[in-house]
């Protein structure tokens, strides 16, 4: 484990945010949505960003040297020439969990059409574990209900803080011991 109390980071990507012309609501709604499920005592830092592929790689690097156990992306991951937050997590991840972007997609696209667009993922790096959630709050409650019930099993394997959720919210899926 790399510390006793799960740490988590999030990280906003917008131009606009960063440079504190527009509310960032992303961000935010994360920390929400973590508050919410998360039972386990959980430190979170949020930070803003511009958008770009170096910004969001530099700055996943320094939450993954840090031992971030999960870091949320917002932001930057539909199809926009600025938006380029799934290239800079790329740059970072070392084993991508290709299936969190497919089922936060599927999720989404029970409410939108246009989530097809979205280019979601997630990935490893050392210990920690990086999820690239939509910027609109309503939309990452939906896409983090989607695979939420799977990451405390994947921080447990990958070696990072051991997190619990609220039942009555998302049942976190750990296998039986056999």
């Amino acid at each position: 484990m790399s510390q006793s109390q799960p740490r988590a980071a999030i990280v906003t990507v917008s131009d606009r945010a960063s440079r504190g012309e527009y509310e960032d609501r992303g961000g935010p709604g994360c920390e929400d949505y973590l508050r919410g499920v998360v039972t386990s005592p959980l430190e979170i830092t949020r930070h803003i960003i511009p958008d770009g592929r170096e910004s969001v790689a530099d700055t996943l690097r320094e939450l993954v040297a840090a031992q971030a156990d999960l870091i949320l992306v917002t932001g930057g991951t539909g199809p926009a020439p600025r938006d380029e937050t799934p290239e800079g997590c790329f740059d970072v991840i070392e084993k991508e969990l290709a299936g969190f972007g497919e089922e936060m997609r599927r999720a989404s696209l029970r409410e939108v059409p246009t989530a097809i667009l979205s280019r979601q993922s997630a990935g490893i790096a050392g210990q920690s574990l990086i999820i690239m959630v939509p910027g609109k709050p309503s939309a990452i409650a939906t896409c983090l209900d989607a695979v939420f019930a799977a990451v405390p099993y994947c921080l447990d394997l990958i070696g990072a803080a051991y997190l619990e959720t609220d039942p009555a919210r998302i049942a976190a899926f750990r296998p039986k011991a056999k």
